[in-house]
């Protein structure tokens, strides 16, 4: 048999002396159904129930418990090396400061929810966040990696694609609901359509979904953020991808109401200087983005 992942047993190690979902989302930093997830995957894998509930805790089975053992004394072994190791290598020298750069939005949906993590793996390096959309906005004087919105080639710079760009309608759950619910592609112009853009990214959809337009709106925006707003409150119909809005799409503050997306004409890179991978800080940094970027969203 294959050993489960070492993520869903830390997943499974947390619920268990927690005895709640819930609290144990908040301990790993992620949504309480991708806690659900890993555990079913867990006991799926197993062929074993692990669980059983108790009005509203959850408590581990007999098996459950001697797994809990095991895995509790194997994570504090883990724990207790890296510290070990950690205070060995770096007792004598200060902490590597690192400086990076993120889209606003990207950096509060998407890179803070796992920045943490980082930090708490890294303890011998500390960060300092700057905001940035794309490759023309960074201030690479100071700047050691950055995260930006748009396409290569960007000269004496490495760059590792993190996230391709589909992007798909989201709104608020009301709009779906009465005599102008949003339920097929031309049922999105009885709303307003909410633009970051000059509105070429909604006419490229519309015109894929084979809707005839002329997109026009009495209101655009410079910052992604206010567009995410506009349709969480209701004003409208937004274009977006899972990867900025998996959250309000997990916890319900948004819906896609219709599935079909389009390919963005950019996407989101990791840059740094040539010369930075050698820094070892920088090159755990951008090695750790793309581990987290292959990974699915939680």
């Amino acid at each position: 048999m294959a050993l489960p992942s070492l993520h869903s047993l830390r997943v499974f190690e947390s619920v268990s002396r927690l005895g709640s979902i819930a609290a144990a989302a908040a301990e790993l930093h992620v949504t309480s159904g991708a806690i659900s997830q890993q555990l079913r995957a867990l006991q799926l894998s197993l062929g074993l129930d692990l669980f059983e509930k108790r009005g509203r805790r959850l408590v581990v089975t007999d098996r459950g418990a001697a797994l809990q053992k095991s895995v509790g004394l194997a994570m504090q072994h883990i724990s207790e090396s890296i510290r070990d190791i950690s205070a060995n290598a770096y007792s004598a020298a200060d902490k590597a400061i690192l400086t990076v750069s993120a889209p606003p939005v990207f950096g509060t949906t998407w890179l803070t929810a796992r920045l943490f993590r980082f930090l708490d793996a890294n303890p011998d390096i500390r960060m300092r966040m700057r905001t940035a959309i794309d490759f023309e906005e960074v201030d690479w004087r100071e700047v050691d990696v950055a995260i930006v919105y748009g396409k290569p080639p960007w000269s004496g710079f490495w760059w590792r694609l993190l996230h391709s760009i589909h992007a798909s309608p989201v709104c608020s759950p009301q709009l779906l609901r009465g005599p102008n619910g949003i339920r097929e592609p031309r049922d999105v112009l009885r709303h307003r359509l909410l633009h970051e853009d000059d509105g070429d990214q909604w006419r490229r959809w519309l015109t894929e979904a084979r809707v005839p337009h002329a997109v026009e709106s009495d209101i655009y925006f410079d910052n992604f953020a206010m567009v995410l707003q506009a349709a969480r409150d209701g004003h409208g119909v937004a274009l977006t991808n899972d990867i900025i809005s998996f959250r309000d799409l997990d916890e319900g503050r948004l819906v896609q109401p219709l599935t079909l997306g389009v390919a963005a004409t950019r996407s989101y890179y990791c840059l740094c200087h040539e010369k930075g991978l050698a820094n070892p800080a920088i090159g755990r940094f951008v090695d750790w983005l793309g581990d987290q970027a292959s990974r699915p969203s939680s």
